[in-house]
């Protein structure tokens, strides 16, 4: 038997202001849009926005249903939307901000795992690393450098 060690690098902000200019603007958006998020079962609302190679700034919030396989996570609803419209841009990061309506969330909330597959889809498409910042409602913000830092050993299209 091999013993295989993963490592990731994570970086932690404390809370907004510490975000360097540009990165604060993009949350801040996630923040507008997590509030306006369709979240009727759970409470629980989150925002995404991203910022592509072309300038454009792309937003998504999460869409329940009460066929819950039916709704869509922040992150899919903006990713698919920047493919679907702009084909051929880069994503170069993507601010996320999740909390629920029932209690406070100062925790930091990473992209589910269907969303980051999702993202590491991108991530290979466009050959370039796709910089990720999550936060709750207040307090720290953590910034990956890439999905791979949160999805190791990731599922791609070599193994079909």
């Amino acid at each position: 038997m091999k013993e295989i060690k993963i490592e990731s690098t994570l970086y932690v902000f404390e809370n907004l202001e510490e975000l360097p200019s540009e990165v604060f603007s993009l949350m801040k958006k996630a923040i507008e849009i997590r509030d306006k998020a369709y979240a009727p079962y759970s409470n629980f609302n989150v925002g995404a926005a991203m910022l592509l190679d072309n300038g454009v700034v792309i937003t998504g919030n999460n869409q329940e249903n009460a066929s819950y396989p039916s709704g869509l996570c922040a992150e899919r609803t903006a990713i698919y939307y920047a493919g679907s419209q702009y084909p051929n841009a880069k994503i170069i990061q993507m601010a996320i901000s999740a909390g629920s309506k029932n209690k406070e969330t100062i925790k930091p909330i990473p992209p589910c795992g269907a969303c980051r597959q999702a993202i590491v889809e991108y991530e290979i498409k466009q050959n370039a690393p796709i910089e990720i910042y999550f936060m709750g409602k207040v307090g720290n913000v953590i910034k990956s450098d890439s999905l791979a830092n949160l999805l190791p050993l990731g599922f791609d299209k070599s193994v079909l």
